[in-house]
């Protein structure tokens, strides 16, 4: 009797047998075909000279922003100029049976196919170091088989021709190590100021660990952590392959490791420049970039250089008022998500600050600029912007009791404003608007902490995480976000909810001006259009920042209709201001690259200069537009979502109450629940507010305040006037 797993198992067999024959056809192919093939002449390989760069221009096609090849460095030295350090932490990394092989690992290959064969794609690597000789100096990039068949053959042949130490000096003298650098006496030179010969095993481990891809392990990137990481796997490699013992391994590891700073080659808005770099490399492989590319990015050139000015102008004044000594910018064209200018740090040759790094691309966290995601959530739920919340004393935290609301010590949860103080009844539009945390915080377990991870990541905040990661603290910056998807982000409301994810690439032409990639857009509704209006409704309204801000505060512009929303982490670390039209977004980050603590302060004082000055140019160069208008609030509505809160019992007495007796937090628009009571939070909101108002009876008009005992604040009958 068969078996019923017969019929899987006939059909792996048969696979498993016709990938083995094709391997053997294969094989008997490669070695035909070797020996018709001559052999080349590895001599001209060390000579070779790269005699097409890859140009960067910006949007107009006009202004070069970098010539990649331009001052390549390529120094030639004999291998017996190159320390055994380097040479077995490459050959541990990059092919560590080298000197057993010849010239191919079969077993590569096997793998290689089947990978391909399963992903339908020739994708898969597994090249030898002799591989990559012949790949990088005497064939193209394009992937195909015949190409790949060539690879194998040539690198035969080689093997055959020339001894391991001639292959292995013909790779490294020959390999791009990021930048303008090629060869390992350049690449050395570079990086840390002495030859090849007298590298020490960690900088020689480093060297190996960016050989796979230049430009996103550069240590002037913003991936130095994944550098530092591929480093630690070349040590262990050499450990385990037995180049070093376990106490070198352990010295070399800890060992710090100092990098040269990038030399100052005549290059426009380099943070941006090697952000696209880097993404070229990603899609087309590191030796595309000598392949005589013509890149047109999105960049605004002239806005650009701008922008860099105001950056270091106003960074230098926060170092010494603050001290925080680097900013970022960013600005984005909503309408399709193309950067109009990035501006990494202060200045990208500005050594004491590690200037090469670019802040815009780093994981920060985001402060209150995470809470219009909150509120649009809110409104998308059925919420209105005149809907009334309660900024009063609150515990959050259900493992403690609703009287301990001025208690903030672990597990207990009662945060306050930066001023410590407490103001009441507030609509959404100004709890937003004033930036105010109680209000925000409630808003948050109204929608769904879960809910609002969803929404933030739909606008391109993909760096959130697990909701049990943050807690309530979502909404008050707990996540971390980078300042490029943030910018984009606040884009999606200047566009009307339509997002466009952030690029920075018009189009890309080959050496013979073949158009090999365009920018498509790629928009997405991810907000209804009536809610992105009401949001920016909300964050332009400047009467709605008194008495927080006055109206002419670096947040507004008369006659221009500019939405703007501020964020500072609790320790002051982080400051944002990130603002937007139609037709711009712009963003700005300031603070210290190692994290540390600014001049307690907040954003409107720290970078809404700045980011005024910035944006101020912007608006002069971008076309004058508004913003739609925002949904009316209809008096349909119940009376919390249409500002009223002083709702009167049948005895005309008006005991106020939080959102959570007056309206299902499912369902605003409908009728309250019938128990609000069994929510967990019910109690601490309504203590919270009836012993606020205890103190403050004179907010009242037309009605006696009645304060709510602890004891009967679970008691509440949910009968209204409605």
């Amino acid at each position: 009797m068969l078996s019923r797993h017969a019929p899987w198992r006939h059909t792996l067999l048969t696979f498993v047998l016709a990938l083995f024959g094709l391997g053997f056809f294969l094989a008997g192919s490669i070695f035909v075909v070797v020996a018709v093939t001559p052999v080349p002449d590895i001599s001209s390989f060390a000579s070779r000279q790269v005699d097409q760069s890859t140009k960067i221009y910006d949007r107009t096609g006009q202004v070069l922003l970098y010539d990649y090849n331009r001052d390549a460095r390529r120094d030639i030295v004999p291998i017996t100029d190159i320390s055994p350090n380097t040479i077995n932490a490459t050959i541990a990394i990059e092919d560590s049976s080298f000197y057993e092989h010849g010239g191919i690992r079969i077993t590569s290959i096997f793998r290689a196919m089947l990978a391909d064969a399963i992903g339908r794609s020739l994708s898969q690597g597994g090249s030898t170091i002799t591989q990559q000789v012949v790949k990088n100096t005497l064939l193209t990039n394009r992937k195909s088989v015949i190409r790949k068949i060539h690879e194998l053959v040539l690198a035969i042949k080689l093997e055959q021709a020339y001894s391991k130490e001639q292959i292995l000096e013909t790779y490294l003298n020959n390999i791009p190590y990021g930048g303008t650098l090629y060869g390992i006496e350049a690449a050395s030179e570079a990086y840390f100021g002495v030859p090849a010969k007298d590298l020490s095993l960690a900088q020689a481990s480093y060297l190996a660990a960016m050989i796979q891809a230049p430009s996103y392990y550069s240590p002037y990137g913003t991936h130095q952590a994944e550098l530092k990481a591929r480093k630690d796997l070349v040590l262990e490699r050499m450990r385990t392959l037995g180049f070093i013992d376990a106490a070198t391994y352990t010295k070399s590891s800890s060992e710090q490791v100092s990098f040269a700073p990038a030399g100052q080659n005549s290059i426009i808005a380099p943070h941006f420049v090697f952000y696209i770099l880097n993404q070229l490399e990603t899609m087309y492989g590191p030796n595309a970039l000598m392949s005589g590319l013509k890149v047109i990015t999105t960049l605004d050139a002239d806005l650009e250089v701008k922008a860099e000015s105001i950056v270091n102008e106003y960074a230098l004044r926060n170092e010494k008022s603050f001290r925080a000594s680097n900013a970022s910018l960013v600005a984005i064209d909503p309408s399709t998500g193309q950067i109009l200018a990035m501006v990494g740090s202060r200045y990208f040759f500005d050594k004491a600050i590690d200037g090469q790094y670019n802040a815009t691309l780093a994981l920060r966290q985001p402060g209150s600029t995470m809470k219009p995601f909150v509120y649009s959530l809110a409104l998308l739920r059925g919420y209105t912007r005149d809907t009334v919340i309660f900024d009063t004393p609150t515990q959050f935290s259900t493992s403690c009791r609703p009287f301990e609301n001025y208690n903030n010590t672990p597990p207990c949860y009662a945060p306050s404003d930066y001023d410590e103080k407490f103001r009441g009844p507030m609509t959404f539009e100004t709890a937003l608007a004033q930036s105010i945390n109680i209000p925000a915080i409630k808003t948050l377990y109204l929608v769904g902490i879960q809910n609002a991870i969803n929404l933030a990541k739909a606008f391109g905040l993909v760096t959130l995480g697990d909701p049990n990661q943050y807690g309530l603290t979502l909404v008050l910056g707990g996540g971390e976000v980078r300042l490029l998807d943030l910018t984009g982000a606040y884009a999606v409301f200047a566009n009307d909810g339509i997002a466009n994810p952030p690029t920075g690439i018009l189009e890309v032409n080959d050496a013979g001006g073949n158009i090999i990639m365009q920018f498509i857009p790629q928009p997405s509704q991810v907000l209804p259009e009536n809610i992105a209006r009401d949001m920016s409704a909300m964050l332009s309204n400047a009467y709605a920042r008194l008495p927080e801000y006055p109206l002419n505060s670096p947040l507004s512009f008369q006659g221009y209709d500019v939405a703007v929303k501020t964020g500072t982490t609790d320790d002051t670390r982080d400051a944002w201001v990130i603002g937007y039209t139609p037709s711009i977004a712009l963003g700005v980050w300031v603070g210290n690259n190692d994290n540390s603590k600014m001049v307690k302060s907040v954003a409107g004082f720290i970078a809404a200069p700045m980011w005024h000055e910035a944006m101020a140019y912007a608006l002069s160069k971008y076309p004058k537009t508004y913003f739609g208008e925002p949904s009316p609030i209809l008096n349909t509505v119940p009376p919390m979502l249409q500002g009223n809160w002083r709702i009167p019992d049948a005895q005309g007495n008006v005991a106020p109450h939080d959102l959570l007796y007056w309206t299902d937090k499912n369902n605003p628009q409908g009728p309250p629940l019938l128990n609000p009571a069994e929510d967990p939070q019910f109690a601490y909101w309504e203590y919270g507010v009836s012993s606020w108002y205890a103190t403050h009876p004179g907010l009242f008009s037309g009605g006696i305040m009645l304060p709510v005992p602890l004891s009967e604040a679970v008691e509440f009958s949910t009968t209204t006037t409605q």
